[in-house]
């Protein structure tokens, strides 16, 4: 489904079809043993579903570059040998399908540097290509790159809505468009399954370029790797 014109919603990623670029976002690889530390009783088979399900998105092709929006492991300190063993497995699968691989830099991806290091990878506060610019959402850019733009792609903020049937809640990621200024703003949602993110409804929102009425924003859900447009946040 078409986000907008040349942009579409490929399960949890975006395809840049004119450019022919991958984009996910918030992979957090690490977050279940982050978990399990805290005492936080989570199988440890989400890394597994990831890498299949980023496989699937793949589906052998090959693309110009694929872009991480940022986050793409989730501890701040101490990398363990989980983390550098799968951190530089999803990398090698995203190089392997990809001429080359673009990892904008996160708030959590403060020792990402050493990993990438690894494949020679250097961490980039965005990624601009035609009018189409990508970062990872906690900062608002200032620079050239960022004004002459009319596409901003972020991640940061996990979005998700709620839906109710009769007395029950489930929460939905989704992706997000609006516009930010003059320019179309689209928020992607993690791609791990374990953070579901932000109610953009009910909670507090984290990204200041969200710092806004979204009342005009419109709200594509995903669920089992379909697509589901479910028109706009004040009608929800």
């Amino acid at each position: 489904m078409e986000i907008i014109n040349n942009i579409e919603i490929n399960d949890l990623s975006l395809h840049l079809k004119k450019e022919n670029i991958l984009v996910f976002s918030d992979l957090h690889i690490g977050y279940e043993e982050y978990l399990n530390v805290k005492g936080i009783l989570v199988p440890r088979f989400q890394f597994a579903e990831m890498y299949e399900r980023a496989k699937k998105i793949i589906n052998n092709r090959r693309f110009k570059a694929i872009v991480i929006t940022g986050d793409l492991k989730h501890e701040f300190g101490v990398i363990s040998d989980t983390e550098w063993r799968n951190t530089l497995k999803l990398i090698d699968l995203f190089l392997q399908h990809s001429e080359k691989l673009v990892l904008v830099k996160g708030n959590h991806d403060i020792t990402l540097k050493y990993i990438a290091s690894k494949r020679h990878i250097d961490l980039v506060e965005y990624f601009k290509i035609n009018d189409i610019i990508i970062c990872h959402g906690d900062e608002i850019l200032t620079n050239d790159a960022f004004h002459s733009s009319k596409i901003i792609i972020i991640g940061h903020e996990h979005p998700a809505v709620s839906l109710k049937d009769k007395s029950k809640y489930e929460l939905y990621k989704c992706f997000i468009k609006g516009k930010y200024k003059n320019k179309i703003l689209i928020v992607t949602p993690s791609f791990n399954a374990l953070t579901i993110g932000t109610n953009i409804l009910k909670q507090e929102l984290l990204s200041p370029f969200l710092h806004q009425d979204l009342s005009n924003f419109e709200v594509f859900i995903v669920e089992d790797s379909k697509v589901y447009d479910f028109g706009k946040v004040k009608n929800l």
